[in-house]
């Protein structure tokens, strides 16, 4: 399969991203109407978008809930960058929580939620009640780990896994232990994705399915964003120092680097493009974090 004209002269300048499935209204509505029985919300962001994956309406449907901030895959991430992020997101007041989900003790995020709720919890001490489990709302774009982090949470799996969004499907409450609750959400993102550059690094690392872009779009994407950040990482794998107009030669070296090769020795175009989107998400083109600070913020 060749690549269109279309996609190797324009790249994905013309193509214009939204993906809001109805399950997610629903999972705006449903939270809304859980939020009276929630005491802190823990928002989840991919620490390699730590902009384009945080839930730009959040504070609209959250009305204010005390928030922590965890930042998943750090593991993964240029943490030169990231830590910009953090520290940005602290000055904004954020409780933030760095974590790589195979390594961290994740019970951390438990300690501070304790920490946020502590004042709560001795009101309710002098009142004559009993402190209860705290109650936690869990959020985030879809395929950021929040599974994954409620699993590290219980000690065993309890919410379903994969490495696509759309997973979760219905909020459903978990008991972590006697000390907090957790109320598990689906991914949700925003009804217009105007930050069309934040809409395609979502879909490159998997937060909106890769079915509404093609496929040959999102690599060309992603080979200009790496050489744009990234340009050693890009050469180290694929052996490229310049990419060419039209893109040709590139796919031609990628194709020949990885062995995809169609009959007569011709580059697989499809597989081509397949492979540059699959090293990026299994971290094969290096750490990475694909947004950065504009200087005004």
């Amino acid at each position: 399969m060749k690549m269109s004209n279309n996609s190797k002269k324009q790249g994905v300048q013309k193509i214009v991203i939204n993906w809001y499935p109805g399950h997610m209204a629903k999972t705006k509505r449903q939270v809304k109407e859980n939020l009276k029985f929630v005491d802190i919300i823990y928002e989840v962001i991919d620490a390699r978008m730590p902009m384009s994956s945080k839930i730009v309406d959040i504070d609209e449907w959250t009305r204010g809930k005390p928030k922590i901030l965890i930042m998943t895959k750090y593991d993964l991430c240029d943490k030169t960058q990231t830590n910009k992020f953090i520290k940005y997101y602290e000055n904004k007041g954020y409780t933030v929580i760095p974590l790589d989900l195979v390594h961290d003790k994740v019970t951390k995020v438990i300690d501070a939620s304790q920490e946020i709720l502590k004042e709560e919890q001795e009101k309710r001490i002098k009142k004559g009640l009993k402190p209860r489990s705290i109650r936690a709302l869990i959020v985030g774009v879809p395929n950021v780990g929040k599974s994954t982090l409620i699993n590290r949470l219980v000690g065993r799996k309890s919410a379903q896994i994969g490495n696509r969004p759309g997973v979760t499907k219905n909020l459903s409450w978990i008991r972590i232990n006697k000390d907090i609750e957790l109320l598990d959400s689906p991914g949700v993102l925003w009804p217009k994705l105007t930050d069309q550059e934040g809409a395609r690094v979502l879909a490159a690392l998997s937060s909106i399915k890769e079915e509404i872009l093609n496929i040959d779009d999102l690599a060309i994407f992603v080979l200009k964003k790496m050489h744009e950040l990234y340009p050693e990482q890009l050469k180290n794998r694929y052996g490229i120092e310049e990419l060419d107009e039209d893109f040709i030669d590139t796919y031609e070296m990628i194709a020949k680097k990885r062995g995809a090769l169609a009959r007569g020795g011709v580059a697989d175009y499809e597989k081509v493009s397949n492979i540059i989107v699959r090293d990026l998400k299994d971290g094969y083109l290096g750490n990475i974090t694909l947004d950065r600070l504009k200087e005004e913020d």
